[in-house]
């Protein structure tokens, strides 16, 4: 039984946006994981690795799957041939879409701020992110 928000209805979880994803592609939610890191920039396997927390033989499983579907494409980097570089192809772009596009509503207590609420939230999250990078 899902947990009732303070309205009596259903509290949406990150689990729930997780489901729709992946009943959405077709995908494991490991590969949508690595072809939204992809979205932000082309990697070697090494990082993608790194980026999503799994183990590089695991990173090139989920890569070759990936590269199978026609989702990313390997090219060598120019200024050393050892390393390969992975990044979206047209059809990875379209499927990124697709994940951007499921809907992932707000949980109940943010929903429930008002604009100036909001804005107040906005403010400290962005006093504390700039305080860690320092």
């Amino acid at each position: 039984m899902a947990a009732l928000g303070c309205h009596g209805r259903p509290i949406r979880s990150a689990a729930y946006w997780r489901r729709a994803t992946v009943d959405q592609t077709g995908l494991p939610f490991s590969r949508i994981r690595i072809l939204l890191r992809l979205s932000r920039g082309s990697m070697t396997v090494k990082e993608v690795a790194h980026a999503v927390t799994i183990d590089p033989p695991a990173a090139t499983v989920s890569v070759n799957d990936l590269e199978d579907r026609g989702l990313v494409m390997r090219q060598t980097i120019p200024t050393n041939r050892r390393y390969k570089v992975v990044s979206l192809t047209d059809a990875g772009w379209s499927m990124v879409a697709t994940i951007n596009a499921v809907d992932d509503p707000a949980p109940e207590a943010l929903a429930a701020l008002e604009g100036n609420e909001l804005r107040a939230l906005r403010d400290a999250i962005a006093r504390v992110s700039a305080a860690a990078k320092h």
